[in-house]
């Protein structure tokens, strides 16, 4: 007995012939099996002429089709229910019925497998092998052009970025730029090939353009170092030189190393 099926575009729910406690039963754990399933389709249920259900069990039946989003549209009670019921378990099964043409299909394909068989026996192949005639030699292809791959230009040098204090007898070598977020006190050595810039008070070595570049700069917001190089120029501090109370640059101008604030660095 089948407790769901389809009807159209709604459902069928057959309590004909089975107890109704039993079959809410299985109806429940069905819909539970696939929730979410029917939601939004509409039901009717079908009992049979002396099985009328009570206003309890309707109420119980509308309850368990909520849950899973059915709608229970109608209840049909007649025998034409238990007639309906009784004709499909009683519906002989279908059988298949080939015709002229398929049968002749169905031939041909025993007598292809006949045939293979046949051959095997022989020894020959399943499939006749086609003997094609030799192809003509193909032509060497003439040999292309050599290509001449440029190297790459190597990538432009990075930034080295350090955060804390530099203390005597520390040294930071870079190729490009290096930038200090902290004090460089005395007896500290930083060498780049580019700029060099010191958030903090630049009081050691300091060399910039290592590699011959005079358009590197030190930028500082103490500007004290003991010895300052830009490329091939060098200067010592000197002592009586007073701290400037901004930010300084250093740069190489008409061969020497210079000293502005950084707010006249463009008018150096």
């Amino acid at each position: 007995m089948t407790l769901i099926r389809g009807r159209g575009t709604s459902l069928e729910l057959n309590f004909a012939d089975v107890d109704f406690n039993a079959g809410l039963t299985e109806l429940g754990e069905r819909l539970s099996e696939r929730p979410g399933f029917y939601r939004g389709t509409e039901a009717v249920a079908l009992f049979g002429k002396a099985a009328a259900p009570s206003a309890e069990q309707l109420e119980r039946l509308r309850e368990v089709l909520g849950e899973a989003g059915i709608t229970l549209r109608g209840v049909e009670q007649t025998a034409l229910a238990e007639e309906l019921v009784r004709r499909r378990a009683e519906r002989p099964k279908r059988e298949l019925k080939l015709s002229d043409s398929a049968r002749s299909l169905v031939a041909d394909f025993a007598g292809a497998r006949a045939d293979i068989a046949q051959r095997r026996k022989r020894g020959d192949t399943s499939v006749p092998r086609v003997q094609l005639p030799d192809a003509p030699p193909k032509r060497s292809a003439p040999p292309a052009p050599a290509l001449t791959i440029a190297p790459a230009p190597p990538p432009p040098p990075g930034t080295l970025y350090h955060v804390g204090t530099l203390r005597g007898g520390q040294a930071l070598h870079h190729a490009g730029n290096i930038v200090i977020v902290g004090d460089v006190n005395p007896g500290t050595e930083l060498i780049a090939t580019g700029d060099i810039v010191v958030f903090g008070r630049l009081l050691g070595v300091a060399h910039a353009g290592a590699q011959g570049d005079l358009d590197a700069k030190v930028y500082a917001l103490g500007l004290q170092a003991t010895q300052l190089r830009i490329a091939t120029c060098i200067a010592v501090d000197e002592e009586t030189r007073t701290p400037s109370a901004e930010p300084e640059v250093a740069c190489v101008r008409d061969g020497r190393i210079v000293i502005a604030p950084f707010s006249k660095a463009a008018e150096v």
